[in-house]
């Protein structure tokens, strides 16, 4: 069995955001030279998430109003975590969304 390890570090300019890591990823998997298998993306921050989905804004505006009804950001003080950060939803988002995404490779591409 073959295996290869990339990382991505991605900053954002807000509390939340969607970015498209689909071209990292294709990039990473030429690199690894892996032709057929499983690859696993997985995001390693504890309130960040690897999900597939159309990168389409509406859909991308339907999340957040779905997760801002089951988790909402505002009052920091409904949730007991918040004690030592401000950040109790991006938690409760995460476990919503997933925390990684594991794509078939077929032919050396991701196999939608």
């Amino acid at each position: 069995m073959k295996s290869y390890r990339k990382e991505l570090f991605i900053n954002t300019p807000t509390r939340r955001a969607y970015v498209n890591i689909t071209p990292q990823v294709e990039a990473a998997l030429k690199e690894s030279g892996i032709r057929e298998g499983l690859l696993l993306v997985n995001a390693m921050h504890i309130t960040a998430r690897v999900f597939i989905n159309d990168d389409e804004s509406g859909l991308h505006a339907d999340f957040e109003t779905w997760l801002e009804t089951l988790a909402p950001e505002r009052p920091h003080a409904r949730y007991k975590h918040n004690g030592y950060e401000d950040n109790a939803d991006a938690h409760l988002k995460r476990q919503l969304m997933g925390r990684e995404a594991v794509c078939a490779v077929t032919g050396g591409q991701l196999d939608f």
